[in-house]
């Protein structure tokens, strides 16, 4: 079965994101790449914040056509009193609620729980904030770069005694989509064997996402009373491990984080004479004399282009990269041969081009079956769907309901 032809291991999944911006709808749109059916909504005119991200093309947000992709699109202010009227017709059909905004919000908006789970008390209500739903930050606004400086990330980016460093993308957000998916799922999987049991709240806070991505953090700090600071591109538990730049001025990333790894590398570039030298013996031995271990190779490396510094490592099986760009990526063999960039057509931009569905499952699976929608482009029928007559839309329209 081919992607055109799978309907995706996650059809018959419904799902209702009332989020905004990147963390909520990323994890919706990693289960609408796997077949969900997920209504994403906006609200009316000016639609979700992130349309007003760069990038754009002729005023077109190219960021949202990724973010919010495999989603049907419609408008509704939450905050009117039409929307109850609106969600009880769609929270029957729905397995999954997705929400975004501070603690409390929709209950002030008369959206609570128990009136969600009076209409359909099997839904799941995944809720994903900054700092989750209770402590003394729970009010806090969010923003990516809070969670990564508060988590202790960015303290771990930068070059050596130098600033610490933000990413050039908000990388918790995704980080946080992901847990915040892998939350739906596993409440699924609960509910089909308890038949009788409600739908769980999920509460998942972002900056608590980052905190478990950073595996060792903690123990660390824990046990050792270490605590992490920038290294620019050296690796920070084994050696050797950088960014090097070549004789025809590229850039490489190599890794040598094994002792075997280490020995090939070293009869790669002919230097097999640090096999012999104490300093490098082992890891804990190249860690603390890494700078001079650092010092060798890249001068090494100065001397050789990357076509040939590639063909060398690849030839010896050493972890190694040239340093990409999108350009670099979009032209990839490799890549290419995989379609990890898929081509949908969007109704404003025409054809474009955007990573595939990840993970790829064998005989069901996913794909990437249009960009994400305009502001209320699928009102007509999702309404009409749910029995409002042509009358009842214009009324609402009329109060900015929808």
């Amino acid at each position: 079965m081919t992607a055109e032809q799978s309907h995706g291991p996650l059809h018959g999944l419904r799902i209702l994101d009332l989020s905004t911006v990147i963390a909520g709808p990323y994890a919706s749109t990693l289960l609408a790449d796997l077949g969900a059916d997920v209504i994403k909504v906006e609200l009316p005119g000016k639609g979700d914040g992130l349309r007003a991200l760069a990038p754009h093309k002729d005023g077109i947000p190219l960021w949202w056509k990724v973010t919010n992709r495999n989603k049907r699109g419609i408008t509704l202010d939450l905050r009117k009193p039409q929307a109850r009227a609106v969600l009880e017709r769609l929270l029957p059909d729905c397995d999954v609620v997705v929400e975004n905004f501070r603690p409390g919000t929709l209950d002030a908006w008369g959206l609570t729980k128990a009136w969600m789970h009076g209409i359909n008390r099997r839904l799941i209500i995944l809720r994903v904030t900054g700092f989750g739903q209770t402590g003394p930050y729970r009010n806090r606004p969010g923003f990516a770069r809070v969670f990564e400086s508060m988590s202790g990330f960015t303290r771990m980016c930068g070059e050596a005694g130098g600033s610490p460093l933000h990413l050039g993308y908000p990388i918790s957000d995704a980080v946080g989509g992901l847990f915040g998916a892998i939350g739906i799922l596993a409440e699924l999987s609960r509910l089909r064997a308890q038949p009788d049991s409600c739908g769980q709240e999920i509460d998942v806070s972002v900056t608590e996402a980052m905190l478990r991505t950073l595996d060792f953090l903690a123990i660390e700090y824990d046990q050792l009373g270490a605590t992490r600071v920038g290294s620019g591109n050296l690796s920070q538990y084994a050696a050797p491990g950088n960014v090097y730049r070549t004789r025809d001025g590229k850039w490489a990333s190599i890794a040598a984080s094994t002792q075997s790894i280490y020995e090939r590398l070293c009869q790669a570039l002919d230097l097999q004479e640090l096999l012999q030298d104490a300093r490098f013996a082992d890891n804990p031995s190249r860690v603390a004399n890494r700078e001079a271990l650092d010092r060798i190779l890249a001068e090494r490396i100065a001397e050789l282009p990357l076509q040939e510094l590639q063909r060398r490592l690849d030839s010896s099986h050493v972890g190694f990269s040239p340093i990409y760009d999108a350009a670099d990526v979009m032209a990839d063999p490799h890549f290419q041969a995989r379609e990890a960039i898929v081509t949908v057509d969007d109704s404003e931009l025409g054809p474009v081009r955007m990573q595939c569905v990840v993970p790829r499952f064998a005989e069901t699976p996913g794909r990437v079956r249009n960009a994400g929608p305009g502001i209320g482009q699928d009102n007509e029928q999702v309404y009409r769907s749910l029995g409002f007559s042509d009358r009842d839309m214009e009324e609402m329209r009329r109060q900015g309901a929808i």
